[in-house]
């Protein structure tokens, strides 16, 4: 049987299986909080979702904005990258962000943006390796 790797596109109908590989990356979240977040990004007319799908099984996830910045111009910011914990560090993230790169491209965005966490090494070697370098520092305030 032949593997298959696939992309796209997904949507508020696919919350139920977004929210189970979500809360992998916020796992002191529950499924049921994670699916309310969803159900409110899905609200906003800038928010997609994309998924990586493998033999038919959706197995990585990521969050894209589609902002318009001064430094940069059109941009997709990207959150939430997410690659089943059993599936890592067999090369899918990698083709997972070279989907998400083509079709940022195929949508006229000039930039692709993204923050991980400082102790997250791992993805920092991660994205230098996939062509990322570090701009700033981001800053946040609980509120």
């Amino acid at each position: 049987m032949k593997e298959e790797i696939n992309f796209k596109i997904l949507s508020v109908n696919d919350i139920r299986e977004i929210s189970i590989l979500g809360q992998q990356l916020n796992s002191q979240l529950t499924v049921y909080q994670v699916q309310d977040f969803l159900k409110e990004m899905f609200t906003y007319s800038s928010y997609k979702c994309f998924g990586l799908f493998y033999n038919e099984n959706l197995i990585g996830i990521s969050s894209g904005w589609i902002t318009v910045r001064l430094y940069s111009g059109k941009q997709l910011e990207i959150d939430n990258v997410i690659i089943d914990k059993t599936l890592q560090s067999k090369g899918l993230g990698t083709i997972f962000m070279n989907y998400i790169e083509m079709w940022a491209k195929n949508n006229n965005c000039k930039t692709l943006e993204l923050n991980t966490y400082i102790q997250n090494a791992k993805s920092h070697k991660f994205y230098f390796n996939t062509g990322f370098s570090i701009l700033g520092f981001h800053f946040w305030k609980q509120i």
